[in-house]
């Protein structure tokens, strides 16, 4: 991997690993458009102020639009949660295996 694809991976990581991100992005993925206080009850927990600046970062990352009906993923969005849909398979095969080394 070039040392610009470490940064572009580095950047998306930083962006995902801000509180709440991921579940944000998750609270959208059926692709139907949440108003703000539909998508604060979906991703549960969330403060208003937190879920604006969230909502905010994943708008400029693309990631994120707000339409008339409320917030959506964009293409892009979309495309990153079917490529981190992999990561249920192997979630759920990692949990086993966790399970399985606890007993």
């Amino acid at each position: 991997m070039s040392s610009k694809e470490n940064a572009a991976v580095g950047q998306l990581f930083a962006l995902l690993e801000s509180r709440y991100a991921l579940r944000v992005l998750w609270a959208l993925k059926d692709g139907h458009a949440q108003t703000f206080r539909l998508l604060q009850d979906s991703v549960g927990g969330i403060t208003p102020n937190t879920l604006n600046t969230r909502l905010k970062e994943l708008r400029l990352a693309n990631l994120v639009t707000h339409g008339n009906e409320g917030y959506a993923l964009t293409t892009q969005g979309l495309d990153l949660l079917k490529r981190l849909g992999d990561l249920n398979a192997f979630a759920s095969k990692w949990a086993t295996a966790q399970a399985k080394k606890a007993k």
